[in-house]
């Protein structure tokens, strides 16, 4: 029934989709196998993409050639770009997405997609022959061959889900989990864990009063999160989001359902989110808090169900319903389903190399929360880098790494496979320290033309990059020689409260004080509205972010070359580190199970001192 397939793909959630996307796209025949067709590419959670550190994700994705950027500036219902008051390294995109309408639209481009075949069955088992994954067995029975296979199984693994006392198993609502796999892994010397995730309720829309929230529209200028998307595909109107919060009534009721409470009875063993907890979590946990905010949240254009962002609970039914009616706006509210927590299987991803390919399973690749992540954008940048290098294994070509300096996708995936996780892990600025250069405004400039190499990214985007580069450096010499005088600006400038020229000076000079904005200057001035008409919003903008931070782009560059230096010493495949004498026993331990390619890798390896990576620099060095 079926013939021999190149990459086979287990489970089509966001890390699935990349997958499959990306393979083919690169040449690969692919097969996306998924439990329901009619769920590819389900937003399980809240329906939004982006945020902080996520945005810049998603534009690394869509910079390389992955599809979630364009699927979401098609299916967005409201944008807005975040920290806009903080510096660009801080800027990061969200849009509120159309649930229905976003896997719709992933769905029609997969099927667009030469190489991709689709096939509806559970996956319960893989082949394995001499430590190679040779392909997959099937719910119906079928053994289907493959010379990789890339493993996306989202919160499905032995799923539980908890809804107070109740529990039953499943990967999503009303979804069976799936069951094997990690039994099978387990044998063949795979470690496991537990972790725990949740949602919260979903409410109907037509019961609220908005007239007691707070109003959330989105920005007037929607700047979307894909390179290549054209203008009108964003939206021509937008919904708004609301504000509002909980209150101590509402704290006490859900105290009641404590008793109930799977996670505070120990019915729950894994680990939930440090960043996204469920309500009776951190009413728990930040007791001096009288209230939090909850976002309420349209899931589209034509429907009227609603996302209670802030609230997920595992908490009985008739609890979470009565606390939410003590909610202002909430007093009348109807609910089509509770929030609930879901429990699953994941592999701690210290078992990974950095092309995220099993150490103990030749061409089987993890991606998603099966290596302990949350969030869609987390797991979609690690299903685009594993479908990318399962297709260079079945091509027998080097892997494809991002660099820590590259791309935040670089700085995720060398935390896990260094640093492993016991909590689900999210993505912040705070964990990439060149932050500076790996902005959301510049991830086309940083990895297009890779992508384009790679044979992923299109002729199309590499003709806009290679464009957008000369325009900006054309853009930054005009502003970095063009001068202007008194009578020119300081109308301009005294009206934001700056100080008057003394002399003729260099725009690039000005732009340089506080609260000078080069739009505003453009608008106000004519003398450079004149010499910078031919450019756009977008290249003006990252002419002035690349003059007014300069000095911290080259610190960072520096600091970059430094640290590139330990990149380049690689180690030996499979090397003794028992024989170095000096070296400690926790050292050893780390070095021999994680295998560090590189002096640079095992020095960001957790419970490794500087002075362990020095031994090791020495006897390189020999």
């Amino acid at each position: 029934m079926f013939s021999k397939y190149d990459i086979i793909v287990v489970g089509a959630g966001h890390a699935g989709c990349e997958a499959a996307a990306a393979a083919a796209n690169l040449g690969s025949k692919t097969l996306l196998i998924t439990m329901n067709m009619q769920t590819i590419a389900q937003m399980s959670c809240n329906p939004a993409m982006g945020g902080i550190a996520k945005g810049q994700i998603v534009r690394e994705i869509d910079a390389l050639g992955g599809y979630s950027g364009i699927v979401t500036d098609k299916s967005m219902i409201q944008f807005r770009m975040l920290n806009r008051s903080k510096g660009p390294a801080m800027w990061s995109p969200r849009a509120q997405s159309d649930r229905m309408l976003f896997a719709q639209t992933w769905r029609e481009m997969l099927e667009q997609t030469p190489n991709v075949d689709f096939y509806q069955d559970t996956v319960y088992n893989l082949i394995v022959e001499n430590n190679k994954v040779a392909g997959v067995l099937t719910g119906l029975g079928h053994k289907i061959y493959s010379d990789s296979v890339v493993l996306t199984n989202g919160t499905f693994l032995n799923g539980v889900i908890h809804i107070g006392e109740k529990n039953f198993g499943g990967g999503r609502v009303a979804e069976k989990a799936a069951t094997g796999i990690t039994e099978q892994l387990v044998a063949l010397g795979f470690e496991t864990a537990r972790l725990k995730t949740g949602t919260p309720p979903r409410i109907d829309g037509r019961s609220l009063d908005y007239s007691k929230m707070e109003e959330q529209k989105g920005d007037e200028e929607i700047v979307g999160f894909s390179y290549l998307t054209k203008a009108e595909l964003k939206p021509q109107s937008q919904k708004s989001c609301w504000i509002t919060y909980t209150n101590q009534e509402v704290h006490d009721i859900l105290k009641t359902g404590f008793e109930s409470s799977p996670m505070f009875q120990g019915r729950i063993q894994g680990t939930g989110p440090r960043y996204c907890p469920s309500i009776e979590d951190k009413i728990n946990r930040f007791a001096e808090r009288e209230r939090h905010q909850l976002f309420v949240e349209p899931e589209g254009w034509n429907t009227v169900e609603i996302y209670v962002n802030g609230f997920s609970s595992s908490l009985p039914e008739e609890v979470q319903l009565k606390a939410l009616k003590k909610v202002p706006g909430f007093e009348n509210c109807k609910m089509f389903r509770p929030g609930y927590a879901i429990e699953y299987d994941f592999f701690p991803p210290t078992q990974l190399k950095a092309n995220l390919e099993t150490k103990l399973i030749k061409n089987l690749f993890f991606a998603g929360q099966i290596n302990g992540t949350t969030g869609y954008e987390e797991a979609a940048c690690q299903g685009l880098m594993a479908g990318i290098n399962a297709h260079l294994a079945v091509k027998d070509e080097g892997p494809f790494i991002l660099k820590r300096s590259e791309a935040y996708i670089g700085v995720l995936i060398d935390d896990l496979i260094n640093k492993g996780t016991d909590e689900p892990y999210r993505m912040f600025t705070s964990r990439a320290e060149f932050r500076t250069l790996l902005r959301q405004d510049n991830a086309d400039l940083r990895l297009t033309e890779i992508g384009y190499e790679l044979g992923l990214a299109s002729q199309e985007r590499f003709d806009m990059v290679i464009e957008k580069k000369n325009k900006v450096e054309a853009a930054v010499n005009i502003i970095n020689n063009l001068s202007i005088n008194a009578i020119e600006a300081d109308l301009y400038l005294l009206s934001i409260g700056s100080a008057a020229l003394l002399f003729k000076q260099k725009v690039s000079q000005i732009l340089l004080r506080p609260n000078v904005v080069l739009a505003e200057m453009i608008q106000k001035i004519e003398l450079i509205k004149e010499n910078l008409k031919e450019f756009s919003i977008q290249e003006l903008e990252q002419a002035e972010i690349q003059i007014k931070y300069f000095t911290y782009i080259e610190k960072e560059k520096e600091l970059v070359e430094k640290m590139s230096q330990l990149e380049d010493l690689s180690i030996p495949t499979n090397f003794n580190y028992e024989k170095l004498i000096s070296l400690g026993n926790e050292a050893k331990q780390k070095f021999q199970k994680i295998q560090p390619r590189t002096l640079g890798q095992a020095s960001r390896i957790s419970g490794v001192n500087p002075s362990d990576v020095q031994i090791l620099m020495v006897y390189m060095g020999r």
